[in-house]
């Protein structure tokens, strides 16, 4: 989980560790005394990012239970987590941020990363504003503290305090980088437990219906960790409120809670894992309390997490339009002062899958391309599991269209009206119309950037089908991957 927050007053970070149980992002306004901050309206801003915590664990019950502004399910730009951060970060979709797995070579924390995003970054522009101070504890991206890329030693630019787990998820024994500095930790629970400091596509085809009792045994075991690991999240936020209210910030702070990709526990036959297109890995919740947010409200438009970015800087006075982000601010529709028709009504959601070059020996008959696979040889992902979607949500569809770069160059259509479950794929039955325009609509957000991003879809009424481009291949610029599996 990772924790960011933006605070108006200086003194929110002077006792820093008091939220390093969390990914936790802050920022905060420079002032020199309280006269001074009060007299600049800027809010403050705390935004908590779980990992892997999708909108059907039910998980966020108690978390609910509390007087809350503004509550949604948003959708990520790729359902995993380093791309999903990378967009959160810079408010980009992954073919224009170029983090495509959560390995190094996949450009997750990579030098390259480092040189042309990192500066790209929200966190950057409000240092670079310098009006505000900036805070992160907890998950960065996947192979941040890789040796190969500069290691703990890095601290990304436009963070004035940074507490940094080394690489992936991990409850005890990590390594934390403290401003560039490491802090190793041990597995003492009070001081080191991290978080309190059908016709489907073959890869599900794959999957063995019905599951076997050990497999059943396995993912109730592993649903019942993920409730368990979830109060510690519910003690977290507890916390950050409660400090905020003794010091009096609450009523001028911002607190946004979210994750970066939800997760999969038995779903389809699949064991536990995210990388898939459905609602359960990309669907993820929203909640933000604020200033001039009324309580218990929620919006029926689509929300990404590439809208993150241009909020939070809209939250803290920033000319979005002044960079390169391919989201929106929200900002509006929770402060009811935006225009709903104006609004969106599709994102791309994209992923590349990964593979391995040679076979597992416990499972010979899969033969190479695939990975993260299971005992009893159902995996998880592969080099052909690249896909990339339209997710639509408007008055006149809730609609999702995907092509897979494979062999087969396999579409998967759902009605989420009459389907929520995506169940029947609709590909060969849909009006032949659709599926055109679908398509061409695909192709011109897999080539966006910026505004071009935010052009009308095909449920709205600007849209404007160019049959030309009907049916070309997935990706025009992109080179075909590995032969592997159909």
């Amino acid at each position: 989980m990772a924790l960011f927050v933006f605070n108006s007053a200086s003194k929110m970070v002077s006792s820093p560790f008091v939220i390093l149980h969390f990914i936790l992002i802050c920022v905060t306004l420079h002032c020199n005394n309280l006269a001074e901050a009060k007299m600049n309206p800027r809010a403050n801003i705390v935004l908590i990012l779980t990992d892997d915590l999708d909108v059907s664990i039910g998980g966020m019950v108690s978390i609910l239970s509390r007087k809350i502004g503004f509550v949604v399910s948003v959708f990520v730009a790729s359902p995993l987590c380093c791309p999903s951060r990378a967009s959160i970060l810079t408010g980009k979709y992954p073919h224009n941020h170029h983090v495509v797995n959560n390995t190094l070579e996949g450009n997750c924390s990579s030098t390259a990363w480092q040189k042309t995003q990192e500066p790209e970054t929200f966190p950057a522009f409000l240092q670079k504003q310098g009006t505000y101070q900036t805070f992160f504890a907890g998950k960065y991206l996947n192979e941040y503290g890789n040796k190969k890329a500069g290691g703990v030693e890095h601290v990304p630019p436009g963070w004035d305090h940074w507490f940094a787990l080394e690489r992936n998820s991990k409850y005890y024994n990590y390594t934390l980088s403290v401003n560039g500095r490491a802090q190793r930790h041990g597995q003492n629970y009070s001081e080191d437990y991290l978080t309190d400091v059908l016709d489907k596509h073959w890869l599900i085809r794959q999957a063995k219906t019905p599951m076997t009792n050990s497999s059943v045994e396995f993912l109730d075991n592993a649903y019942r960790k993920r409730w368990r690991t979830l109060l510690s999240v519910d003690d977290l936020v507890e916390k950050v409120v409660r400090k905020l209210e003794v010091r009096g910030e609450l009523s001028n702070t911002y607190v946004i809670f979210t994750s970066d990709n939800g997760y999969h526990t038995g779903q389809f036959s699949l064991p536990v894992d995210k990388r898939q297109l459905y609602e359960f890995d990309i669907r993820v919740p929203l909640l933000v309390r604020g200033p001039n947010i009324k309580p218990n409200q929620t919006s029926p438009l689509l929300i990404a997490n590439v809208d993150l970015g241009p909020t939070i800087l809209d939250i803290a006075g920033y000319n979005v339009n002044e960079t390169q982000m391919d989201g929106m601010s929200f900002l509006p529709i929770m402060t009811s002062k935006g225009n709903s028709s104006t609004w969106r009504s599709d994102i791309l959601v994209e992923y590349e899958g990964e593979g391995s070059n040679t076979s597992d020996p416990a499972c010979p008959l899969l033969g190479p391309g695939v990975s993260e696979c299971f005992p009893d040889c159902v995996c998880e992902d592969s080099y052909n599991n690249t896909y990339a979607c339209v997710r639509t949500v408007a008055q006149a569809a809730n609609l999702q269209y995907c092509e897979f770069d494979d062999n087969e160059v396999f579409v998967e259509v759902y009605n989420l009206t009459a389907d929520p479950f995506q169940l029947s794929n609709i590909a060969k039955s849909i009006d032949q119309e659709v599926l055109e325009k679908m398509n061409h609509r695909l192709m011109m957000l897999q080539s966006c950037s910026g505004q071009s991003c935010r052009t009308p879809g095909v449920y709205d009424s600007q849209f404007r089908f160019d049959p030309r481009l009907m049916f070309s291949s997935l990706v025009p610029h992109r080179t075909k991957r590995r032969q592997t599996l159909k």
